[in-house]
């Protein structure tokens, strides 16, 4: 569904078009591979990339098709990708998502609580824990 919403929102071609990180022997793959992963990483709940990647790995093709790529890097080949991930291009990411959340306007009222009257009351609480 997030890969749904990635490409229909057209922020998976404005990954592609606008992050860039150069990196020789790099092979066949794509800031976007790297990024799709570690996406589906953290929307899966699995304690470690390890524990992800072998729940993957019999669906590796299906899952790199939601964003028309072919093939799922290899756990090392992450491993040094991210390793050798500059600032520049997690900038970039950053800028982009965070362009696509202020579009969209979320926080349009602060929230809180409205009682009958109609007036709006702003919870605020502070855990020492």
């Amino acid at each position: 569904m997030f890969a749904h919403c990635l490409t229909h929102e057209g922020i998976l071609k404005a990954i592609q078009e606008r992050v860039r990180f150069a990196r020789a022997r790099m092979g066949t793959y794509e800031l976007i591979d790297f990024a799709a992963v570690v996406i589906g990483y953290v929307l899966s709940g699995e304690p470690t990339l390890q524990a992800f990647y072998e729940r993957l790995t019999p669906f590796a093709e299906p899952f790199m098709s939601l964003i028309e790529r072919n093939q799922l890097p290899h756990r090392s080949t992450l491993s040094r990708y991210l390793s050798a991930l500059d600032q520049s291009a997690v900038e970039a990411l950053r800028t982009l998502f965070q362009e696509d959340l202020l579009a969209r306007n979320p926080f349009a009222s602060p929230g809180g609580l409205f009682d009958r009257t109609g007036a709006q009351w702003t919870v605020v609480d502070v855990d020492g824990t």
